[in-house]
């Protein structure tokens, strides 16, 4: 006897299979807004508040739980605000057909091989010939709101391209550049300045700028120092000098393979946190 679809199921289309990849390509890409814009903690935080009210509903605490869905409903109706800029970027993205952009964690091996090598061959003359320079490379956090103080070039990166951009005297040879991917998304960019007293009180703005987008992402950030040429490395807040070109490429190297290990969405922020604070 031949199976046959039970009469009380839906039947399964391409139609639902289009329906099921549409909902999963949204869920992704809010994730992944959720993610870049540093609201991950946040969420956490809205998740405990939202948990908390449900658990004193249930166990009948009923002035605690008319405090909290007061607390809840207030900011439910103040995120809109909170990510008006956000959100404004998103959809300015999304009309301009750049939502999808890839970044650093969708590069193929050799790409990334290429990636640093420019980035190294570019820190050790710059370092040479004792020229400032401040290269910020975007790996999950994602820094739209920095490139935005910039100037867009969204240009292939190449080791050239990044010596003839930190050339004194010329128009974006101030501020940094900010790399996505294998491009380069802008450069000029203002960035936050780190206010970590501990920093040696003979580092200038730009170690200290570079420290702060540190502290605030998990960006890794290549600084070449004007008055001596050392070439230093930013993550997480540390900042490691006196680097060669052999130590900077390992260095590189080994952060953008540890984006290929499994991590946890829930901890990472706050293991960030915690490795910034040590």
């Amino acid at each position: 006897m031949a199976w046959r679809w039970p009469a009380e199921l839906p039947r399964f289309g391409p139609v639902d299979v289009l329906d099921i990849l549409i909902i999963a390509v949204v869920v992704y890409k809010v994730m992944t807004f959720l993610r870049n814009t540093g609201t991950v903690s946040l969420l956490k935080g809205l998740t405990v508040l939202f948990l908390a009210t449900t658990l004193s509903g249930w166990l009948g605490l009923r002035a605690v739980n008319w405090l909290l869905e007061r607390a809840l409903t207030g900011v439910l109706v103040a995120l809109p605000v909170v990510f008006y800029p956000e959100l404004r970027r998103t959809l300015e993205q999304l009309g301009r057909g750049q939502l999808f952009r890839h970044g650093l964690a969708e590069l193929g091996k050799q790409e990334r091989t290429e990636l640093i090598g420019a980035v190294v061959r570019a820190a050790m003359l710059l370092s040479a010939e004792k020229t400032g320079a401040l290269l910020v490379i975007e790996r999950e956090t994602g820094l739209q709101e920095y490139v935005d103080t910039g100037i867009p070039l969204d240009a292939r990166v190449t080791a050239e391209l990044l010596v003839n951009l930190f050339t004194p005297n010329t128009p974006l040879h101030d501020g940094a550049a900010v790399i996505r991917g294998n491009r380069l998304a802008a450069a000029g960019c203002f960035l936050p300045l780190s206010d970590n007293p501990s920093l040696p009180k003979d580092l200038g703005t730009r170690h200290r700028a570079g420290v702060g987008i540190s502290e605030i992402s998990d960006a890794a950030v290549v600084i070449v120092s004007e008055e001596t040429g050392i070439v230093s490395l930013a993550v997480n807040g540390r900042l490691e000098r006196h680097l060669d070109g052999e130590a900077l490429r390992e260095r590189l190297t080994a952060l953008t393979r540890a984006k290929e290990a499994p991590r946890s969405w829930w901890n990472e922020p706050w293991e960030a946190g915690r490795r910034s604070r040590e």
